[in-house]
């Protein structure tokens, strides 16, 4: 399994520029492109080497950096290459890491992926990976956690709806897994 999801790893934009004096050594760094671009690789391999990241989050990150959109494209497409920035195995590792350990449904893992720039069709292969049946399992154990006598009156259902909802099941998954509870 891949590295965890982390942000607050640490990104704050640190300046590519020097200290602007003419003659040091970071303004002839700037000036020359290899070294410009060797340093945009040493932050995106800082960086993946934390967690992984998605091609937008690293694009973002590095651009954020300073790093020039050549150097940027340039090193995206290097570490693409080498299988060390890769969005369909992201989008599968973060969904299983998700569901797995922080109980979340389908839709809340498409929303977030989608947010942290993977395609929407990285993220349905992401999300096809697990059966229906698996969905509604999680769906029924979170509930059994959070409410394990099963809820009796309207204002408790409506609660664990609410939990099943904000985690991303969709309505009809929380309302069958309510259900189920019921009537174990």
């Amino acid at each position: 399994m891949g590295r965890g999801h982390d942000d607050a790893a640490g990104d704050e934009p640190e300046a590519i520029e020097g200290d602007g004096e003419p003659g040091s050594d970071d303004s002839d760094r700037l000036r020359d492109p290899e070294a410009a671009l060797q340093r945009a690789r040493d932050i995106a391999w800082r960086s993946l080497n934390r967690r992984d990241r998605t091609v937008a989050e690293l694009r973002e990150l590095l651009t954020a950096k300073g790093a020039e959109a050549g150097a940027v494209e340039q090193v995206i497409v290097e570490v693409t290459e080498l299988g060390h920035l890769d969005d369909a195995g992201y989008a599968r590792r973060f969904a299983e890491d998700r569901r797995n350990l922080d109980s979340w449904g389908n839709e809340r893992i498409e929303r977030r992926l989608s947010s942290l720039g993977v395609s929407g069709e990285d993220i349905r292969r992401a999300l096809a990976e697990p059966d229906r049946d698996g969905e509604m399992d999680r769906a029924v154990e979170l509930l059994r956690r959070r409410f394990p006598m099963a809820p009796t009156d309207d204002r408790d259902r409506s609660r664990a709806l609410g939990l099943l909802v904000r985690r991303g099941y969709e309505s009809e998954t929380a309302y069958e897994a309510l259900r189920r509870h019921a009537a174990e």
